[in-house]
């Protein structure tokens, strides 16, 4: 499968999982312990329009990506603001040439591709998050979870963990679901 379906798919999973969320538990922890379930929703949110920003443009302005970072992503309807940002990421990356495309990102001047890689590791984990924290079970096709685990297993590092946004590895065993190995991963109990 290549990376724009596998991203479409985590997408999709995504959606269902955030209209499973009410609107009660947007203050619920989640397994990111940082964030609530608004926190995780708002951070993908950004990621979603900062990734077909920086798709089409090749760089997000840096005013408008401390608005997307620092801001209010969601609005009045949540699940109607992540529907149309992911709208917008796919069909950013989907456009003819783009995932060879170079692109500026936070973290770095990459191929478009690349970054769809990030992205597809990010949403997966945080859809694990999100539904932790709204009492839900994911439904990932397996294909992707594979893919998201390999691309984790391909960036986790010691200088990502420093950042805060990963904790320690838990570890799970080998023959562990992939979910449960890439929550570990990531330095989420299961």
């Amino acid at each position: 499968m290549d990376s724009l379906a596998t991203m479409d798919k985590v997408l999709q999973e995504t959606k269902r999982v955030v209209d499973g969320i009410e609107p009660a538990q947007l203050d619920n922890p989640t397994p990111c312990t940082e964030w609530t379930v608004g926190d995780v929703l708002n951070h993908i949110t950004a990621g979603a329009r900062m990734f077909a920003i920086a798709a089409e443009q090749g760089s997000v302005p840096d005013d408008q990506l401390g608005e997307l970072i620092m801001g209010d992503n969601l609005g009045d309807d949540y699940r109607a603001s992540f529907r149309s940002a992911a709208d917008d990421a796919i069909t950013a990356f989907s456009a003819p040439g783009v995932l060879d495309k170079m692109v500026v990102l936070p973290f770095g001047e990459m191929p478009a591709g690349v970054g769809l890689n990030i992205a597809i590791f990010d949403v997966s984990t945080h859809t694990w998050d999100l539904a932790q924290g709204s009492g839900q079970q994911t439904q990932f096709d397996p294909d992707v979870l594979e893919s998201a685990f390999a691309i984790a297993q391909q960036m986790m590092s010691d200088d990502l963990r420093a950042t805060g946004q990963f904790g320690p590895e838990v570890v799970v065993a080998d023959d562990a679901p992939t979910l449960q190995r890439l929550a570990g991963l990531c330095g989420r109990a299961f």
